[in-house]
């Protein structure tokens, strides 16, 4: 008989729809308010993160790699580590993310704690929701999705929900792509989100891997190997839509980069 793995301590088990709906609003009013997703997240993605353990231990490397417990945020944090990667590799890749968005491991795992005293909990499942959080940057690499605009956002969070399962991603993508039909008076945004979500659904698992082994892999193989499609609706989406569109939150965006030192986050 196979065995089941119990829940994370201290939670119900029961979704919080009326926390995720006060935070959306909240998004949806300013995709720069990271926070938000976060309280989505916690909120709607009951069990997501017990069963993406259980996967994970269940693959060959997997075991290790939970033995391990490698915290990736501090190590992807560590001066000089993002200097190591050759050209044309997805650590170099990373490099230049870091470096063209001011972005950092740390800053976003900053954000994620506000509000919550559980993030940081010594937990197996804790560690791999972790986990999950500080591929994110890496994945917007590996998949081509933009970091710092709308369009880019919510195909990653379709592409991730289709990886990692959770109905916290299945929202954000859901009401950015609605919201993007009132915003940009047609449909090819939402597309794009869409087939955000199929090639998630198409693409090998991602948070089996070794991402200390990953980011030395040459990119165009790595996306080769696990699947990785080229995303042929966003790019149609970025040119049809242009800046403005593609990113519909710009000018409060520009505002705000003025007068923070951590760039906004996971706009919707």
């Amino acid at each position: 008989m196979a065995a089941t793995l119990p829940p994370l301590p201290g939670t119900t088990g029961r979704r919080d729809w009326r926390t995720a709906f006060a935070a959306i609003r909240k998004l949806l009013a300013n995709g720069d308010d990271t926070v938000q997703v976060f309280r989505i997240m916690r909120a709607l993605n009951v069990g997501a993160t017990e069963q993406g353990y259980a996967r994970l231990i269940a693959t060959e490397r997997g075991g290790r790699i939970a033995y391990d417990q490698v915290e990736l945020a501090e190590v992807f944090s560590q001066p000089g580590f993002a200097s190591q990667f050759a050209p044309g590799t997805i650590g170099a890749a990373y490099r230049d993310f870091l470096e063209s968005t001011g972005y950092s491991a740390d800053g976003l795992a900053d954000v994620s704690r506000e509000g919550t005293d559980s993030e940081d909990m010594p937990h197996p499942y804790a560690w791999f929701g972790r986990r999950v959080r500080d591929t994110h940057d890496i994945w917007h690499v590996m998949t081509g999705y933009k970091a710092d605009e709308s369009l880019g956002e919510a195909a990653l969070v379709a592409f991730s929900y289709a990886q990692v399962g959770g109905l916290g991603w299945a929202f954000i993508a859901a009401a950015a792509a609605l919201k993007s039909l009132r915003v940009t008076k047609g449909t090819l945004f939402a597309r794009a989100v869409w087939e955000g979500y199929r090639h998630g659904r198409a693409a090998q698992w991602l948070s089996g891997e070794d991402y200390l082994t990953l980011l030395h892999e040459p990119i165009e193989a790595a996306r080769q190997r696990l699947g990785i499609r080229e995303p042929k609706i966003y790019l149609e989406a970025q040119r049809v839509l242009g800046p403005e569109m593609a990113s519909y939150l710009s000018d409060r965006r520009e505002k705000d980069a003025a007068i923070t030192s951590e760039p906004p986050r996971l706009a919707a």
